[in-house]
């Protein structure tokens, strides 16, 4: 298990580095504009089911915007399917998706609504062999900032509403555009109360 998830960091990190357009951040604040009804000015949404983008790593945030804007592909895998930002990353370039993550990125993160709970802490941190639940800090980072290179987001101030919905998403397949299946796998043995408690907790670092 160790030596796969070496290979597929390494590997995604090429992958990233080849691919990514040079973000400008100050052309990318022009550029959020119509970004900000939702996830807020400064990429701090003040709605828990909208995510915050502030402080996430530029290359995760304009990945989830090219996926936004692939959507549902004619073979029948998905992007990332959701009918507001699919239509809004729709009109974007790839050199305005560079840009407008590197204004989020640029940004400082407000303390998340989540609370330090202890069940969500050991799973955070242990998982559940039994389960088969792999433990989110072996990708997420002990205080939840991720892993930039990796395409790894940062999990830490984000609101407690959206991680839950994210997780029930991966478990139900309704989102499916993380790498090799890896979140679709570890949410899948996730029950409701676990769910619950793992994104208090994640919300809750900073």
């Amino acid at each position: 298990m160790k030596k796969f998830i070496i290979t597929v960091l390494l590997g995604l990190s090429a992958v990233t580095a080849a691919n990514a357009a040079e973000g400008n951040a100050e052309a990318g604040k022009s550029k959020s504009a119509m970004c900000a009804a939702c996830h807020g000015a400064d990429g701090n949404s003040l709605v828990p089911m909208y995510p915050k983008l502030a402080g996430q790593s530029a290359s995760y945030l304009a990945k989830q915007l090219a996926d936004f804007k692939l959507g549902m592909t004619s073979a029948g895998k998905s992007g990332r399917v959701d009918p507001v930002m699919g239509g809004m990353a729709m009109a974007l370039s790839e050199q305005d998706m560079a840009d407008v993550a590197a204004f989020y990125a640029s940004q400082q993160a407000t303390v998340g609504n989540g609370s330090a709970d202890a069940h969500g802490k050991k799973l955070y941190l242990g998982g559940n062999n039994e389960m088969e639940v792999t433990a989110c800090v072996a990708c997420h980072g002990i205080n939840g900032h991720g892993m930039p290179s990796a395409g790894f987001p940062a999990l830490a101030n984000q609101s407690a509403d959206y991680l839950k919905s994210q997780l029930e998403k991966f478990r139900n397949g309704s989102r499916n555009n993380d790498l090799n299946g890896m979140m679709q796998g570890v949410a899948a043995n996730l029950t409701d109360e676990e769910i619950v408690a793992l994104s208090q907790y994640m919300s809750s670092l900073k």
